[in-house]
C-alpha cells in the first residue's frame, strides 16, 4: 500500500536542504527506487517535506540511508507523519529545482 510521508523538521533551510541531497546523489540514493514523488516546500528555515512512496518497507529502506546524512548535515528531522494514501495522480509537468 502507498503512503505519504510527511517531515516537519524544526528547522530546516534551502542550503541544508540541497546539501542532503548532492550527499544522497553522491551516492547514488536521489532520487530512490519506489518513490512516486518528492516535494519540498516552505520558506526560510521552516521547509518542509511531502514524500509519497509505493509502500512503507521501501520508505523504511530508504530512511538506513536518509537519516544518518540528514543528521550530518545539521537537520533533526524530527518524527515523520504517515498517511495511507487514497490516491495519486501524476501531471505531465516535472518542476525539478522550481525554486
Amino acid at each position: 500500500m502507498a503512503i505519504a510521508v510527511l517531515f516537519t523538521p524544526a528547522s530546516m533551510n534551502a542550503a541544508q536542504y540541497d546539501d542532503i541531497v548532492r550527499r544522497l546523489e553522491a551516492v547514488n540514493a536521489f532520487p530512490p527506487p519506489h518513490l512516486v514523488s518528492h516535494t519540498c516546500f516552505g520558506a526560510g528555515d521552516q521547509l518542509r517535506v511531502m514524500d509519497v512512496w509505493e509502500s512503507r518497507e521501501s520508505f523504511e529502506r530508504f530512511g538506513q540511508t536518509l537519516l544518518p546524512i540528514v543528521q550530518a548535515a545539521g537537520v533533526d528531522p524530527g518524527v515523520p507523519q504517515l498517511f495511507e494514501v487514497h490516491s495519486v495522480a501524476r501531471g505531465a509537468v516535472e518542476l525539478a529545482g522550481a525554486s
